[in-house]
């Protein structure tokens, strides 16, 4: 089946007003395999003009009449996702069974948001008690309006889906714009959209880069939110220019995790140590920084392990990290594949060059694997420095990459101090056996989100995002919808008589 290289505005797949192409190139073989349109300005507009005529009639529409539409789109994710997975991996590098679990995710989001956009029905007009009898007051929740949505390459259209369906929900209509790097599945999805029946200007895709069309989307009188997940430095340019018109947004931004490990997790009551235990918390360990080759804004990056314990648990950790294999990303035996691009394998491995200059100790992986030094791909081995400091960059800094950097710890307050002291605040992991400790320490946590003895679980019903410069609003569950509705208070004076303020009611 030939791949989509047009751009999919009100309906219709219509070329870039330049005619302009980019370059898509597989990160494991650096080859180039497809080309997708690359829009500007003039095709931002006409999305948004296409989607400011679709939203009246389509937010008048009933929350149970659009979730026909998002039941229909997960219907048919399923029947696609075994090409878009094996898509997705092509153009982003992670591994296909990653791939595949990211499919069944897009289609379960799509099916969450049907159902709480039926649920919504049941809102619309709930009743405000209020302390004067003679008012009433009833509350609707109506769609924001046009919403532009900037999607990041490390999941393509597992966060497109995050904003897509909850969007749609709502009763908004949508501008996607998918990184210029990872823009395969997000057209090929508009293609599957448009066989559903969808009102033509309810959902648009316009790819390109984020110069040429971050601007103009954020800036755009006719486009009234802008959700965006990605860096913090595009993150900061979306607010600054969102300002300007006072539009609404949310941000998902950067992160630098923390993962506490205490010394009882991988002890026995007596206080030997538990092999098993060991193999299960190095796991959740690799787990939290190595998945989807380390490319991940949750990852827990900053490992802080309890110094009685350290030895023993950095060695198992190190014995099966060296186990993974890393190679092509679409032989199911590989762990890891390559980092998304050339400009991301390079940054990783300036970070990892960085971290040794500053006088961390290279403890594991740091480089190009051995067995790929004649292969093409933008393989890095994951990577584990100990003796790391507070001020060191690779413990500051979100890599993207599959790095983790190890502190120790004497005291649960130490551990909670140094896990806090971070500019970022999306995610922090604990791993122990004492609940009591977990719960105390969950809620000391500058994060918005907290694994206990695991890292990287991740829900469409669960709430998603953070704080500080992690970013503004939550992905996912309610509050992944609320997002994109406005809140109206309808307040009713139930009485003939007069307000008496002005006038004298014995008049």
């Amino acid at each position: 089946m030939a791949l989509r290289d047009k751009l999919y505005i009100n309906g219709r797949w219509v070329a870039p007003s330049s005619n302009a192409t980019i370059p898509v190139e597989n990160p494991a073989t650096q080859q180039v395999w497809h080309h997708i349109p690359a829009g500007n300005a003039d095709d931002v507009d006409a999305a948004a003009r296409a989607a400011a005529a679709a939203w009246p009639a389509w937010s008048r529409l009933t929350g149970a009449q659009r979730a026909v539409y998002l039941r229909t789109i997960a219907d048919k994710v399923v029947v696609e996702a075994k090409r878009l997975a094996e898509l997705e991996t092509k153009d982003c590098g992670k591994p296909i069974a990653e791939a595949e679990w990211d499919m069944e995710d897009v289609s379960g989001c799509f099916n969450y948001y049907a159902d709480l956009a039926e649920q919504l029905d049941g809102k619309q007009g709930e009743e405000i008690k209020l302390p004067l009898a003679q008012f009433s007051c009833k509350l609707y929740y109506q769609a924001a309006g046009v919403v532009a949505l900037i999607i990041p390459w490390n999941y393509p259209l597992l966060m497109a889906a995050w904003k897509v369906a909850p969007a749609l929900a709502a009763g908004c209509s949508v501008i996607l714009k998918p990184s210029e790097f990872t823009s395969v599945t997000a057209l090929e999805f508009a293609a599957i959209v448009d066989t559903v029946g969808l009102p033509p200007g309810v959902f648009n895709v316009v790819t390109g880069t984020g110069a040429d069309l971050g601007d103009a989307l954020t800036s755009h009188p006719l486009v009234d939110k802008v959700a965006f997940t990605g860096s913090t430095r595009t993150g900061k340019r979306i607010m600054s220019k969102a300002s300007e018109s006072v539009k609404g947004i949310s941000l998902e931004l950067g992160g630098k995790s923390p993962i506490l490990v205490f010394a009882d997790a991988v002890q026995n009551e007596d206080g030997t140590l538990n092999d098993l235990e060991l193999t299960k918390t190095a796991e959740w360990i690799m787990f939290g920084c190595f998945w989807t080759n380390g490319q991940i804004c949750s990852a827990t990056s900053r490992l802080l392990v309890q110094n009685s314990v350290a030895g023993p648990l950095l060695q198992r950790l190190k014995e099966l990290t060296e186990r993974l294999k890393i190679g092509d990303p679409l032989d199911r035996s590989v762990h890891m594949g390559p980092v998304v691009n050339k400009l991301q394998y390079e940054k990783v491995l300036g970070y990892i060059d960085i971290a040794k200059e500053q006088g961390a100790t290279l403890f594991s992986g740091g480089k190009r694997p051995d067995s790929l030094i004649n292969s093409a791909g933008y393989y890095v081995e994951p990577t584990i420095f100990t003796n790391v400091k507070p001020n060191h960059t690779i413990w500051r800094e979100e890599i993207f990459g599959p790095v983790l950097s190890v502190l120790t710890f004497e005291s649960e307050e130490e551990a909670v101090g140094l896990a806090n002291d971070t500019d970022y605040g999306l995610a922090a992991a604990i791993v122990s056996k004492n609940k009591e400790r977990c719960d105390r320490v969950a809620l000391q946590f500058r994060t918005g989100i907290v694994w206990i003895n695991c890292s990287q679980p991740c829900f469409c019903h669960a709430p998603w995002g953070g704080v500080k410069l992690s970013g503004i609003g939550r992905d996912l569950g309610t509050f992944g919808l609320e997002k994109y509705l406005e809140v109206k208070q309808v307040t009713s004076y139930n009485t003939t008589d007069a307000w008496g303020w002005y006038l004298n009611p014995k008049l």
